[in-house]
């Protein structure tokens, strides 16, 4: 048996602790390592609010005070949050963890279709927002059956709801001995069965699901992380979105265990992450793919010193080589490092350590983080060896729970012997490096964010128009990928430029922005196997040859984007 194991040392994983103990309340903790002068925190870098860890877990504390003893908040509960990045989301996200309930992120950019069907999802008990995303809040909270009472503004006010500026006094009323008890592990479970996320994903196929993150698996992956994150790691640009895995891991958890100050983007343009790098001089920066592209290719770029930055951080989506190239060639004193990994496992099965901080290391997803193992599947079923190529198996103590409700996805992603199918194709080189060539899995990763094929096609299918359709996700130089449409026109329908823009504002009025198709493409049929699984590697290749095409309508304005 062929199975490749970390060459880092084991993690010395707690199986009791609870994630906000672990951080808050055990010899983990930031707050019992260092004089409160010195703990780091949370920091708007607009606003310039900010919370250190003290102040996190005092507010954290009366929140969840709050929530259980004012509005009947309950062990198992979800509390969803649905916002930009604010200094509070993470203060709601460890209070409600601190008294037993999941959390559930959503992104900001969510209509109310998607919202409902997040809240109705998760089951959702409550729902934390910011003025700019009430809205749609309130909508999908109506729609999903909660009151508004159970609407809470993270910041700003507006009338008829209660932010969480008033929980904190409502907690705080109960003084320091009427606060809600802090959740622990129940007895004869370990943390890692316990869930405490519920993370958005669409796995290997099908529709958005919602993953189930243990309070093992977070804790596992930022003790896997931490053993290969420098020392002088102590500032961290928070300008992914925090309901990201991404976020929640290393924007969220790690600078806690690390007492990392967490500078905070409440929303992304080129030139003020631009100001943020510059003013507060930091060295790394975890970024995606696109963001990466726009730094060597935007002339704004030129307009700042940045030789104060030491290494680029990639995730979420495969970064090309021409990129990393000009990155190297544009900044020649840096170096490189990112991780592979998913939301099912809780972020990085691999990720670069120190010493291949090389840019000549670039090209692969790193290496297997530490209590990991990970073997390579042949399209024959045999496990493959160094070099072989197949799917890429993993298992490891950050490798998640399993889908919420969801038994037959949840079978078809992690077996029995705790084994993560990614739905990813790759192999293990000879210095323990993984390389990932091609992705066997429907997702499409726009902006490092997953879009289902299968959502997409559903809506299509619902047009008048439409008899079949199968979405494939293309090439693109800024968002990694972008969904294409391949439409099958109902008898009688002519195929023309008016029906495919009609199809593409169709997608753009029911759908969050980074689903909008790049283009459509009109065929006499959908390829499919005997038994009606679209086949989408006949597509792909047919895309790569440009054989065989119909005629393509391209969104012009998507492509601007």
């Amino acid at each position: 048996m062929v199975i490749f194991k970390s060459k880092q040392l084991p993690i010395d994983l707690p199986t009791e602790l609870t994630d906000w103990d672990w951080l808050f309340d055990s010899p983990y903790s930031p707050i019992n390592k260092y004089p409160s002068s010195d703990l780091a925190g949370f920091q708007n870098a607009i606003t310039k609010e900010r919370v250190n860890w003290q102040e996190v877990k005092d507010y954290s504390t009366y929140i969840s005070t709050a929530l259980v003893r004012r509005y009947g908040l309950k062990e198992g509960e979800t509390v969803a949050l649905f916002s930009e990045n604010t200094v509070w989301y993470p203060i709601a996200m460890f209070a409600g963890l601190r008294v037993g309930a999941k959390i559930s992120g959503a992104s900001p950019a969510y209509n109310v279709e998607e919202m409902t069907f997040a809240l109705k999802t998760a089951d959702a008990k409550f729902l934390m927002t910011t003025p700019g995303s009430m809205d749609v809040a309130a909508a999908s909270a109506k729609a999903a059956g909660l009151p508004q009472s159970n609407v809470f503004l993270l910041e700003g006010e507006l009338p008829g709801y209660t932010t969480v500026a008033e929980l904190i006094k409502v907690g705080k009323s109960f003084g320091a001995s009427g606060q809600a008890p802090a959740f622990k592990t129940p007895k004869g479970k370990k943390n890692k069965d316990v869930c405490g996320f519920l993370s958005f994903s669409s796995g290997t196929t099908g529709l958005p699901k919602a993953v189930m993150i243990s309070h093992q698996n977070v804790i596992a992956q930022c003790l896997q992380v931490q053993q290969i994150t420098p020392d002088e790691q102590k500032k961290i640009m928070a300008v992914l979105p925090l309901f990201h895995i991404t976020g929640l891991v290393h924007q969220m958890h790690l600078p806690v265990l690390l007492n990392a100050e967490v500078i905070m983007l409440p929303q992304f343009t080129m030139e003020k992450m631009l100001d943020v790098i510059v003013e507060y001089q930091l060295g790394e920066l975890l970024l995606v793919p696109p963001i990466l592209i726009r730094l060597v290719r935007d002339p704004i770029v030129d307009k700042y010193d940045l030789r104060h930055v030491t290494r680029f951080s990639s995730g979420a989506a495969p970064l090309s080589e021409e990129i990393i190239q000009q990155l190297k060639t544009k900044f020649p004193n840096t170096g490189f490092k990112q991780g592979y990994g998913m939301t099912e496992s809780c972020s990085c099965i691999t990720a670069h350590p120190p010493e291949k901080f090389d840019y000549k290391y670039a090209h692969s997803g790193g290496a297997i983080v530490a209590s990991t193992e990970v073997k390579i599947i042949k399209d024959d079923g045999t496990e493959a060896d160094v070099g072989g190529v197949g799917e890429v198996l993993a298992r490891g103590p950050q490798v998640v729970m399993g889908y919420l409700n969801n038994e037959k996805a949840t079978k078809d992603t992690f077996d029995s012997d705790g084994w993560l199918h990614t739905g990813d194709q790759g192999a293990i080189d000879h210095e323990g490096m993984i390389h990932i060539t091609d992705r066997i899995k429907e997702l499409i990763k726009v902006k490092g964010i997953g879009v289902a094929p299968a959502e997409l096609e559903d809506l299509l299918l619902g047009h008048e128009k439409v008899e079949d359709v199968a979405i494939l996700g293309i090439q693109d130089d800024y968002s990694g990928e972008l969904p294409k449409a391949y439409v099958v026109l109902k008898a009688g329908v002519s195929v023309d430029s008016k029906v495919g823009k009609e199809l593409i504002a169709f997608v753009k009025e029911k759908k969050v922005r980074y689903k909008w198709v790049k283009e459509i493409e009109f065929c006499d049929e959908i390829p499919k196997s005997g038994s009606g699984k679209i086949l989408r590697r006949v597509l792909r290749d047919r895309e790569r040859s440009g054989v065989g095409r119909g005629v393509v309508i391209k969104d012009e304005q998507r492509a601007k984007l």
